[in-house]
């Protein structure tokens, strides 16, 4: 079996800094010389290349074109390596993950998203092995020579996670990501144990992935809370700029009772709205059939969004609306369990 290739890209965030001894700060390393900063890549005997992103974008200006950059450059790259390794600022990491999981179809490859809460030149700093065992986990195969896991992942404090179904929970631990609706599907401990039984394959090994970079953002998101005023409501569910909108309910989709707001979502699905009902907890799903407010919103056209993270939900919504125009088939297939986004 030929050794695997691996093609480092590297975006901007935490993991890519070191201290500049002149000037007493953090600043980006070169990271063609990955190799050097992190030698114990070297014992793999693998290829390791790597392309940086010029300018770096921080976690927190990340936006829908750098997710159309990357698939572009893994579109372009994807017949010269074996797997991806994305390494990303924390923040919005969960978001940019679940963005590629809808924007490439037929996945044949590993792409890993990966970071650190520390930088990688600092004593204590979790990049080195976050990195390590992202790599290694992109070029592991299968006695048929077939990726391991040929999936959109986040790979953070040796716990391999589904992209799209991951959440950042935590802004001062090591573990800094949960997927709590879903096994991990990896974790590294002496030795890298692969969940088989989770991962998703693709239907042809032969066939080249998708890449669907048209993705359409008129989206918005209203978390409820107790205190919400018509006003807040109105704008957001009905204004003229947003084609869908992701509420963030109560516990089990649960919503306030009162006329005005059931009178203010029954105005926008009028209006053709989208309307995807996600939890606002942790774990769990929404179930529109227990409660009656939740019922309500199910018998106006609200559509579940089950357990799908708001991150998954918001790039699901992106992904359908590029390549959908009818929003009646959106909501169709934002029923369906297209990337192992929801239990169903």
């Amino acid at each position: 079996m030929k050794k695997s290739a691996i093609l480092l890209i590297y975006t901007g965030g935490t993991i890519g800094m070191k201290v500049d001894e002149d000037l007493q700060a953090l600043t980006p390393f070169d990271f063609s010389q990955i190799l050097d900063e992190v030698p114990e890549l070297k014992k793999f005997a693998y290829r390791i290349d790597s392309y940086t992103f010029s300018p770096l974008i921080d976690s927190s200006d990340v936006e829908p074109s750098l997710w159309v950059s990357l698939a572009d450059l893994i579109e372009r790259k994807y017949d010269d390596y074996d797997g991806f390794v994305i390494l990303h600022g924390t923040d919005t990491m969960a978001y940019s993950a679940s963005a590629l999981s809808f924007m490439i179809e037929g996945l044949t490859k590993p792409v890993i998203f990966t970071g650190s809460q520390l930088p990688i030149g600092s004593p204590r700093t979790d990049g080195k092995e976050n990195l390590i065992s992202s790599v290694e986990i992109a070029a592991a195969k299968d006695e048929d020579g077939h990726a391991l896991v040929p999936e959109v992942c986040i790979c953070f404090d040796s716990i391999l996670m589904r992209g799209c179904r991951t959440s950042k929970m935590n802004a001062d631990n090591f573990r800094a990501f949960r997927s709590e609706n879903l096994q991990p599907l990896a974790e590294a401990g002496i030795n890298i144990r692969y969940n088989t039984a989770i991962i998703l394959k693709p239907s042809d090994w032969d066939a080249r992935p998708i890449f669907r970079k048209n993705l359409d953002t008129r989206v918005s998101i209203l978390k409820m809370h107790p205190g919400i005023t018509p006003q807040i409501v109105r704008e957001i569910l009905c204004s003229s700029d947003t084609r869908a909108v992701i509420i963030e309910t109560y516990g089990a989709g649960n919503a306030p009772s009162k006329e005005w707001f059931l009178e203010t979502v029954k105005n926008a699905d009028a209006m053709g709205k989208i309307i995807l009902n996600v939890t606002q907890c942790i774990a769990g799903s929404v179930n529109m059939d227990i409660y009656a407010t939740g019922k309500c919103l199910k018998d106006i056209g609200v559509i579940s969004g089950y357990d799908s993270t708001t991150e998954s939900a918001l790039a699901k919504l992106f992904y359908l609306m590029g390549v959908c125009q009818d929003n009646a088939t959106v909501k169709d297939l934002l029923k369906l369990n297209l990337r192992g986004e929801i239990s169903k």
